[in-house]
């Protein structure tokens, strides 16, 4: 994982170290006694329990590492306050697609915590990047394939 920093909630950084603490205290005891008890099974090198605990143990390595990269270059998305005037990571945003008239309000969040589904955007979709430091009312050209217009109708 690069060194870029990770934006996150305070209660995304709080599902991060509660996975991380899982992987570490539980789920790494798990896969360690799942080894174990595929070794004691016999040859190893026809043995598809153990293969199957080595990959397991493998990809939990991989997320620990991972997890522990992001806890280590996190920063806190600050809440922007009522009535702010621009964009910023932590905002929620009311965008009205010009093409179609239709409203969708989105929070712009870092990537490890993004939900499109729920309205939560990560800060590096071409969207969020877009509209990140415009003001209220302002109409934004989102650079994709086929370019669209978004009127930034409400920041909180």
């Amino acid at each position: 994982m690069s060194e870029d920093k990770i934006y996150v909630t305070e209660e995304g950084l709080k599902k991060l170290q509660d996975e991380y603490y899982n992987l570490v205290h539980v789920v790494r005891e798990e896969v360690k006694a799942e080894l174990k008890e595929a070794r004691s099974l016999g040859d190893l090198s026809e043995n598809a329990d153990y293969d199957a605990a080595r990959d397991k143990q493998s990809q939990v390595e991989s997320r620990i590492a991972e997890l522990e990269s992001m806890l280590q270059h996190y920063e806190i998305i600050k809440t922007t306050k009522s009535g702010s005037k621009t964009v910023h990571i932590g905002s929620t945003v009311t965008l009205k697609f010009l093409d179609t008239n239709i409203e969708e309000t989105y929070t712009i969040v870092g990537s490890t915590e993004a939900d499109p589904l729920n309205g939560k955007l990560s800060n590096e979709t071409p969207l969020a990047q877009a509209i990140l430091d415009k003001k209220l009312d302002s109409t934004v050209t989102i650079p994709v394939k086929e370019p669209y217009d978004v009127l930034i109708t409400k920041i909180k």
